[in-house]
């Protein structure tokens, strides 16, 4: 915990958000990873503060339960939405009544909204020894904001004045409130008691507490953000698509500083969560998601989706779907394969042309090239696995499991019948369907013996194109085709 890591941090999140027209709470609404009160609590977490819980209300137990997926977050329980000064109230209340030290109050509709810039407001904060900073910005079209009114000489806010209650010179100011706040703890605690509900909409505004420490000889300050497209709240599908696009670019251009190669970042979607190495390189249409990481020299894409996926050194991801796969160092994935939960490739595999995988485990330079179905499997090393197999693992009712061993060569269009393993050094026939173990260096057939009948075409499909194509063929003289 630093100097300036506050002692609290409040994030509201009990409103309904109607204007989403969702029968999800806003605050749940997720873009680029997270959650938008994901991406707050996130945020606030790089201040290291002492407490950090969030106020909820509509759809508590929803929003409380998904808090609670992860790292447990504290929580306080708004049971009637009486504003925000309300809201901060039911926070602090959770805390124990007054805080001692900073405490810093932000939406939790505000997914943009960086640490970094938190803690610029909390630096701020200690060094003008304020009551009260106000996160301000400084926005190209102020219309609808409440304007930061300063005074001219020490830099002080003086009152910051709503849109409609603007005079003309007021209206002019570009310097914005964006309804995130630090405080002093103690003298919070004590303003809160005095906010009075004489407003149109009978609430505790939390605003008011700005003027009454003011008007208590108190200082109240602003931190003005570098950008001010980080105060943007939620409140519509329309603003969190830009705020979602706003997010990749971010995170995008995080990625490309730090050594990854981004072909186009305008067709590249990548989340919060997702981690990577230098050289890496992600080609057009790629989505990275979840926890997946993309090792040093890797290669994804193009047009491919990449969850909660390891992507070892060197590996290659082409035209293919990955979730929560891993990918060894130096194997290759595609074109058009689906690698399902629990696959795991090993050094140099190759999972190839529409091939499926599931809950299976290749080994070492083992190669399943195209056109297979491997589910519930453990191949062992530099293994081949014919085109067009399939591992039955499925009886109807449960899922079994097939063992391969190393150096194997197993033919085209086999079935592996699941429980079954099948030995080192193990070659199949193309065609066969193995139902039972196989030694170790054994050559396992398992078809039926070909039966050629001849001239049945001529007698049961006479005047047929095959019948009259076989005639003319019968006649030819020897060596011509």
């Amino acid at each position: 915990m630093s100097a300036t890591s506050p002692a609290a941090v409040v994030v509201l999140a009990a409103g309904e958000g109607t204007r989403m027209k969702s029968k999800t709470p806003k605050v749940l609404h997720e873009i680029s990873g997270r959650s938008l009160v994901g991406h707050v609590v996130a945020a606030a977490r790089e201040l290291d503060p002492q407490h950090l819980v969030v106020v909820v209300g509509h759809a508590s137990e929803q929003v409380t339960a998904h808090l609670n997926a992860g790292d447990a977050v504290r929580t306080a329980f708004q049971a009637e939405q009486n504003g925000t000064g309300h809201a901060v109230r039911m926070g602090l209340e959770e805390l124990g009544g007054n805080v001692d030290g900073t405490v810093i109050v932000v939406c939790g509709d505000t997914p943009l909204l960086s640490g970094e810039t938190l803690g610029a407001l909390a630096a701020t904060h200690a060094a003008d020894a304020n009551a009260v900073t106000v996160l301000s910005a400084e926005v190209p079209d102020s219309t609808g904001y409440g304007r930061i009114v300063r005074d001219a000489a020490t830099g002080a806010v003086t009152e910051i004045v709503e849109h409609k209650d603007a005079t003309d010179e007021q209206r002019a100011i570009r310097e914005i409130n964006s309804g995130v706040f630090a405080f002093d703890g103690r003298l919070l605690g004590d303003a809160l008691g005095k906010v009075r509900t004489d407003n149109s909409q009978g609430e505790e505004y939390l605003t008011d507490v700005l003027s009454i420490l003011r008007e208590a000889g108190h200082r109240v300050g602003a931190c003005v953000a570098g950008d001010h497209r980080e105060i943007l709240g939620i409140n519509n599908r329309l603003q969190l698509a830009e705020a979602r696009r706003l997010l990749n670019e971010r995170l995008l251009e995080r990625a490309m500083l730090a050594g990854v190669t981004v072909v186009d970042p305008s067709s590249t979607l990548i989340d919060a969560t997702v981690t990577y190495e230098r050289d890496a390189v992600v080609h057009p249409g790629t989505q990275l998601l979840g926890t997946t990481h993309l090792a040093e020299d890797s290669e994804v894409g193009p047009n491919s989706r990449i969850e909660n996926t390891v992507v070892g050194a060197g590996a290659r991801v082409d035209n293919s779907v990955t979730l929560s796969a891993e990918v060894g160092p130096g194997a290759s994935v595609g074109p058009y394969a689906y690698l399902r939960p629990g696959t795991r490739l090993g050094t140099k595999a190759k999972a190839g042309t529409y091939v499926e995988m599931k809950n299976a485990t290749i080994g070492e330079g083992t190669k399943v090239p195209h056109l297979s179905y491997v589910g519930d499997a453990t191949i062992g090393d530099h293994t081949n696995i014919g085109a067009a197999s399939v591992f039955v693992n499925y009886d109807g009712v449960a899922k079994h499991h097939t063992t391969i061993g190393s150096h194997c060569r197993t033919g085209s269009d086999n079935m592996f019948v699941a429980p079954v393993t099948v030995g080192d050094g193990v070659y199949t026939a193309a065609g066969s369907v193995i139902t039972k173990d196989v030694p170790a260096g054994s050559l396992a057939v398992a078809r039926g013996q070909q039966r050629n009948i001849e001239g049945w075409v001529a007698r049961k499909r006479p005047g047929s194109a095959a019948a009259q194509a076989a005639q003319a063929s019968s006649q030819e003289p020897d060596g011509q085709s």
